[in-house]
C-alpha cells in the first residue's frame, strides 16, 4: 500500500490554518458577543483578542507536537502517546460522529442557506445543494491533497481579500465612529460580568475554531520541523488582526446598539452602508467561506480516521491509501457519507445546537492534546527536540487551564439553561457510546 505523499508546503499550511478557522463566525457572531458582555464594546473587543491569544498559545504548543512527530493523525496521536489509546480513541470517536461531520454538515447547510438568497430555492432543493457541496468537496478531496490544497489556497486567498476589503469600505464610510468610546466600559460587576465574559468566549472560540485542524496533515507537510511553528505563528497572528479589523468596521458602521442587535452583521453593516443590493455580496463571500472551511474538514479530519485504523481501533478499510490518487480516500468518503446523512436529517439550527452540546466534548481534548506535551517531553528526555514552544511550561499550562475554564463554564451554563443542558448530556452520551467500540475494536484487533 502506497504511503500518504508529502506535499503540502509553507504557503499551503499557513492558508490552511487561516481557511479552517474563517467560516461563518466573522460574518455572524460579533453581534451576539456584544450582547453576551452587555454591550461593553471594550470588554466585546477584548474577548476577541483573548481568544485570538488562546488560540495562538494552543498552536505554538501544537506546532512542538506536530514538529516532534510529523505523523498523520495530529492531535489523535499527540492523545494517544501522552496519555493513551483509549483518551484518543474517544477523540477521534466524537470526531467522525459529530465534530468533523457536524460541522460539514452544518457548513454545507449554511452555504444552502446562503445560496438560496441569490438563487431563490425551495427547503428541499437546499438540502440537494447541501449534499452536491459535500459530493464535491469529498470528490476533490479523494482526488488528491496536491488538488484540495490548491482549491483550499485559493477559497482561502478570495475570502480573505473579500472581508480585508469590505472592512475598508465599512472604516471608510461608516458613520458611527463617535458612538464607540461612550461604549467602551463595562456596565456589569462582580460574578456576572466574569459569568458573561466566559460565555461570549465559548462563542468567540467557536469563531476562532479550526486552528487545530492542520495537524491532522502532519504526515503529509514538507519539511514539518520547521513549517508548522512558523505556519501556525502567522496564521494565529493574521486571524486575530483580520478579525479585530472586521469587528471594528461593523461598528463604524452600524454602531454598538446596532451591532448589538444584529444577528447577521456582516450583511446588515453591508447593507447599512452600501445599500441593499451589496448583501448579496456577503452572501457570496459566505458562500466561498462555507466552501473553504468545509473542503478543509474534509481535506483533514480524515487523516485521525486513517490513523485510528492503523492502530486497529477503526474500520480497517479507512486505513487504505488510494494507490492511484496517494489520498485516504475510504477515510475521506466515510466522513463524506455521514455527513450527507447528518446534513439530510435536519436543519441548520439543530445542527448549532448538536455542535454547542459538543464544544465542551472538543475543549476536553484541545486541552488534554496541550497537556499532552509533558508526559511526550518527559519520554524524550536526552533526544533532541526540533522545535521547542517559546515560553515552557507557561504556554502550554495557561492553554490547558483556559480550557479546564471553558469546559467548566459551559458546563455551569447548561445547568442555567434547560436546552443547553439536554445538548449537554446528548453530547456526554455521544462520547460514552465510544466505550463498548472501544473494547469491540480492541478485541477484534487481538483475535
Amino acid at each position: 500500500m502506497p504511503p500518504l505523499l508529502r506535499t503540502l508546503r509553507f504557503r499551503d499550511l499557513l492558508l490552511l490554518f487561516i481557511g479552517s478557522v474563517i467560516g461563518s463566525g466573522i460574518f455572524r457572531t460579533p453581534g451576539p458577543i456584544l450582547r453576551q458582555v452587555d454591550g461593553s464594546v471594550g470588554l466585546s473587543l477584548l474577548v476577541w483578542t483573548v481568544g485570538g491569544v488562546l488560540s495562538l498559545l494552543g498552536a505554538l504548543t501544537y506546532a512542538e507536537l506536530a514538529a516532534a512527530n510529523p505523523e498523520a493523525g495530529g492531535l489523535y496521536c499527540y492523545i494517544r502517546d501522552g496519555f493513551g489509546r483509549i483518551s484518543a480513541f474517544f477523540y477521534g470517536w466524537c470526531l467522525f460522529l459529530v465534530i468533523a461531520s457536524g460541522s460539514v454538515a452544518a457548513l454545507a447547510r449554511a452555504f444552502s442557506e446562503y445560496f438560496a438568497r441569490i438563487v431563490p430555492i425551495s427547503l428541499p432543493g437546499q438540502t440537494i445543494v447541501a449534499v452536491v457541496v459535500i459530493g464535491i468537496v469529498t470528490a476533490v478531496n479523494v482526488w488528491g491533497t496536491r488538488k484540495s490544497s490548491d482549491l483550499q489556497n485559493w477559497t482561502t486567498l478570495v475570502k480573505v481579500g473579500i472581508i480585508v476589503l469590505l472592512s475598508a469600505v465599512l472604516l471608510s464610510i461608516g458613520r458611527h465612529a463617535r458612538e464607540i468610546p461612550a461604549a467602551l466600559g463595562a456596565t456589569q460587576h462582580g460574578l456576572g460580568l466574569w459569568s458573561n465574559f466566559g460565555l461570549a468566549m465559548i462563542t468567540v472560540l467557536w469563531a476562532y475554531e479550526g486552528w487545530q485542524f492542520g495537524t491532522y496533515s502532519a504526515g503529509e507537510v514538507i519539511d514539518p520541523q520547521r513549517n508548522f511553528p512558523r505556519s501556525f505563528l502567522a496564521g494565529s497572528l493574521m486571524l486575530i488582526g483580520l478579525y479585530l479589523l472586521a469587528v471594528v468596521a461593523y461598528l463604524f458602521a452600524l454602531g454598538p446598539a446596532g451591532m448589538a442587535a444584529s444577528d447577521t452583521i456582516a450583511a446588515n453593516a453591508v447593507g447599512q452602508v452600501l445599500g441593499p443590493w451589496a448583501e448579496k455580496i456577503v452572501a457570496l463571500t459566505i458562500l466561498i467561506s462555507t466552501f473553504s472551511a468545509a473542503n478543509s474538514v474534509l481535506l483533514t479530519a480524515p487523516r485521525v480516521f486513517y490513523a485510528m485504523a492503523n492502530d486497529n481501533l477503526f474500520f480497517k478499510k479507512l486505513a487504505e491509501v488510494h494507490p492511484r490518487f496517494q489520498t485516504p480516500a475510504a477515510a475521506v468518503i466515510g466522513l463524506g457519507v455521514w455527513s450527507c446523512v447528518l446534513v439530510s436529517a435536519g436543519t441548520l439550527g439543530s445542527f448549532s445546537k448538536l455542535i454547542g452540546g459538543v464544544i465542551f466534548i472538543g475543549w476536553i481534548f484541545y486541552g488534554l492534546g496541550a497537556a499532552a506535551i509533558f508526559p511526550i517531553r518527559r519520554a524524550s528526555q536526552g533526544r533532541p527536540i526540533p522545535y521547542r514552544v517559546p515560553g515552557y511550561p507557561w504556554t502550554p499550562l495557561v492553554f490547558v487551564l483556559a480550557a479546564a475554564a471553558i469546559v467548566g463554564n459551559a458546563i455551569f451554563l447548561a445547568f442555567r439553561d434547560p436546552d443547553q443542558f439536554h445538548n449537554l448530556i446528548a453530547a456526554i452520551v455521544i462520547m460514552l457510546l465510544g466505550l463498548p467500540a472501544y473494547f469491540f475494536w480492541r478485541k477484534r484487533a487481538s483475535s
